[in-house]
Formats: C-alpha cells, structure tokens, sequence
C-alpha cells in the first residue's frame, strides 16, 4: 500500500503544482493590468512588481485550497481515465481506504501551509505594508478619516484614547494625539506630537504640545462666576517618554488582516483588545479560521474523491475539472458569506470558522460511502483470479 499511497502523491503534487502555478499567474497578471493605472513618476513599473511579488506568499496561502482540490481532481481523473483506479480497486483499495490514502497525502500540504500560515505570510504582509506606505504613500487596512484609534488603561486608574493620524515605515508613527482621562471620565489633558517611536515599553514623543485641564475648570465652568485661574494650560516640549502598551506589533495588527497575521501575534492582540474592553471577536474567529485552514485542505481532497469517481463517459477530465471548479469557488464564497453573516448577528466563533467546512466535508464524505455502498460486496471483495486478471 505504501507503493500505491507514493503513486498517488506524485501524482497529486505534479497536478497540483502545475494548477497552482497557472493560478498565481492568471492572478498576478489581473492584477498588474488592474494597477498599471497607477503608474506614474513617483510609482515606477519596478515598485508595482516589487509590490506584486511581495502578495505572492498570501496569494499562494489564499489559493492552495483550490489549487488542491483541482489538481487532485485532474490527478485522479487521470488515473481513471488509465484504468488504475480500477486495478487499485480490484487490488482490495477501497473507496474508504483510497481516501485514509488521500488524507495521509495531504499531511505535506499541511505542513507547507502551517509554514505559509505562521511564518512567511505574516512577514510578507509587513513588508507589503511597509512598501505600499513608502512607494505610495498609504496603508491599507482599518483606518479611519480621523485617522487610526487605540484605546489603554493608565496607572491612575483612568484611560487613554491614542490617535495616530500617520504610521510611517519601521513601525513610528505622526500626528500623534493623546486624550487623557482620569477614573471619573473627565478629561485631564490634551497631548499633541508630531513623531512618535517605541522603544521598550514607551513611545518617545517629539514636538510635544500638552493641554493641561485642572480639576477645579469643570466646577468654574458650571458655578456661572467668572474664573479666578486660567482654565487651562498649555505646555511645549521637545520631547517626552510616555509609558504605553501600544507596540509596533500591535500598530501592524491595527491594519492587517487578522487571517494574514500569526497566531502568536493574534493571540498578542486579542489581549490588549479585551483588555481595554474592546471587541475582539473579529479576531477570535481568525484564530480559528487558522487552526481550521489544515482541515479545509483535507476537506478539498474529500471532495475530489467522488468527482474523480465519475465514470469517464460521463464527462472527460474536463469536464471534472470544471466541475471542481465550481464547487471550489462555491465553497471559498459560502467561507466569506458565512463569516459575514456571523460576525453580524454574532454567532459563537468556532461556529462562523468551521461550519461551512464541516458541512461541506459531511457530504463529501457521505457521497464517498454512497458509491461504496453501491458498487456492492462481489466488488469490494474480489477474488485473487479476478486481481490477476484486471492486472495482466
């Protein structure tokens, strides 16, 4: 059995090796042609195929799914149409046992995806982050027109509303402003710097403005009496060291996809969010997309299984892959509707993560069974003569 299990994986790897190359460059090409518009003086053709390599690693990591499950279709249609499914069958190579043979071939993939996952994907991210602020001047990801929002506790008791209107490359940030207050919510100062850099712990202001609110101005304000004091305080340095939580990992999750980041630093973001009482259900499901990103790719060689099983006059190898296809673009837009849906209405995050995938591989794997039911006991126990016979 090993001999046959080696078969098949060259087999399905030379497939889907072939299918993955046609589909990062089908993609690389749309999207170069979709960007050729925004090349000018200032953005050359070299940076946009500079940053275009860079989505190379989370575009392999977006379509090795589909690139599984239809080169394992071509794969296995192919040793259909050679009649070498039939001698595994008649060899005693059950439906069941061809697919513990399927899964065991997946582990590799596996591996290589846990690689793309933790590794190179979030890597390449920064670096496209970082590219796409230098060469163009922006950042995509959640930001705001006020900029990007972060909110701490501080050691008083109180809290810290941060606000970065840029973030620069090497993780500093400008137009930083610092609304401070205290544990009543009552404002107790304004903090304004142009720069800002983190080093162990603090961020290191530079061009600081303070504007000191006093306790005493809200009682003036209110009381209907002249102030005796100025109600205000304004304050310049040139610098200043401030103790913050807020590190460049975290300013990057800000703007990163939570599905492209690692799970050390998702689990690092979760808990500054929850932390400070924010929502981190967004990124709770990331986790467990990630943890169930080995699983679809087990799934996609479940669904291969009986699409290859289709009799060859039925539809040739073509017709399969077509067939594979679609029901891959199925799956990948149910993925994205079902994780809409649940962060809308909140479902439980393991929920959102693993339905669509344990639906889809319930029914794989039942139409597997049904196939094996109906090929009948006289064929899933061939005798020796019959074994010789298909195999001569």
């Amino acid at each position: 059995m090993s001999t046959a299990r080696n078969y098949l994986a060259r087999e399905i790897y030379r497939s889907t090796l072939v299918v993955m190359l046609a589909l990062m460059g089908l993609f690389s090409f749309f999207t170069l042609v979709d960007q050729l518009d925004a090349v000018n003086d200032r953005f050359p053709l070299s940076a946009l195929f500079y940053i275009e390599a860079l989505a190379l690693p989370t575009r392999l990591y977006d379509l090795l799914p589909i690139g599984l499950l239809i080169g394992s279709i071509v794969a296995l249609a192919g040793l259909a149409q050679r009649n070498e499914l039939v001698i595994l069958r008649v060899s005693g190579v059950g439906s069941i046992r061809l697919l513990g043979m399927l899964w065991a071939i997946a582990i590799p993939v596996m591996a290589l995806a846990v690689v793309l996952s933790e590794v190179v994907t979030p890597a390449a991210e920064i670096r496209y982050s970082e590219a796409n602020m230098v060469m163009r001047g922006k950042v995509q990801g959640g930001r705001l027109v006020s900029g990007y929002w972060f909110k701490e506790p501080t050691e008083s008791g109180g809290s810290r509303v941060i606000n970065v209107g840029k973030l620069l490359s090497s993780g500093e940030v400008a137009d930083v402003f610092i609304y401070q207050f205290d544990a009543n919510e009552s404002l107790s100062f304004l903090r304004q710097a142009k720069r800002g850099t983190f080093e162990g712990g603090q961020m290191v202001l530079s061009e600081v403005t303070d504007t000191i609110v006093p306790d005493s101005a809200v009682g003036a304000l209110t009381d209907g009496q002249r102030p005796t004091q100025a109600l205000i305080t304004v304050r310049q340095e040139p610098e200043q060291l401030m103790q913050t939580s807020l590190t460049p990992g975290r300013i990057a999750a800000k703007i990163a996809t939570p599905e492209r980041m690692s799970l050390l630093a998702l689990w690092d973001y979760i808990g500054y969010l929850q932390s400070n009482q924010l929502d981190a259900d967004r990124q709770i499901v990331a986790v467990w997309r990630k943890l169930a990103y080995p699983f679809t790719l087990i799934v996609m060689l479940t669904i291969a299984a009986p699409i290859s099983y289709m009799q060859t006059r039925a539809g040739g190898v073509g017709a399969k892959m077509f067939i594979g296809i679609l029901v891959g673009t199925s799956f990948f837009m149910i993925s994205q509707l079902t994780l809409n849906v649940g962060t809308l209405y909140r479902w439980p995050p393991i929920v959102t993560a693993l339905l669509p995938s344990t639906i889809v591989f319930l029914l794989a794997l039942g139409t597997v069974l049904l196939m094996e039911r109906r090929r009948g006991p006289k064929e899933r126990r061939p005798t020796t003569r019959q074994a010789e016979k298909s195999t001569a």
